[in-house]
């Protein structure tokens, strides 16, 4: 497997792989407008196959994780790691301070995942996400590449 960098090309295959791996997914209209200038996206390829796939902002020294996915037959494989430490690298060659991300309270594969690279919790958003009961909160998770910048 090989991490490449991924254009709008690629938009309906990280749609599909949005859409089979999320009970709340983006819209494809959200993924398409995270194509500008600000933004990096990289995926995972088994031979020429994508499954799975992230993507970055950068807003000056501040990077946000936007969306990362693993089509379900391929998680619990350490792709989603492999794709976080991927980020970390490409974050910190191209100048950021911090990483920041959001994430469902329920998500705890997520949190752990996160926790595991080195993000801490910075703070809740109540009632944030749609949820099938109504909304559940939303974790704010940082990692500081100079821990005395935050």
């Amino acid at each position: 497997m090989i991490i490449q960098p991924l254009n709008e090309q690629h938009l309906s295959v990280m749609m599909a792989i949005e859409v089979s791996a999320n009970a709340f997914p983006w819209s494809e209209q959200n993924m398409s407008s995270c194509f500008g200038a600000r933004y990096f996206h990289f995926g995972m390829f088994d031979q020429a196959q994508l499954v799975g796939f992230y993507i970055a902002e950068m807003a000056g020294p501040d990077f946000t994780l936007m969306d990362i996915g693993v089509h379900p037959q391929y998680q619990g494989k350490g792709i989603a790691s492999q794709l976080m430490a991927h980020l970390v690298e490409q974050s910190q060659t191209r100048g950021a301070e911090n990483i920041f991300l959001e994430v469902r309270a329920s998500n705890q594969a997520a949190i752990h995942l996160y926790n595991k690279v080195g993000f801490c919790e910075m703070g809740i958003r109540k009632n944030y996400y749609p949820a099938a009961t109504g909304n559940e909160d939303a974790i704010l998770m940082g990692l500081p590449f100079n821990p005395f910048a935050m």
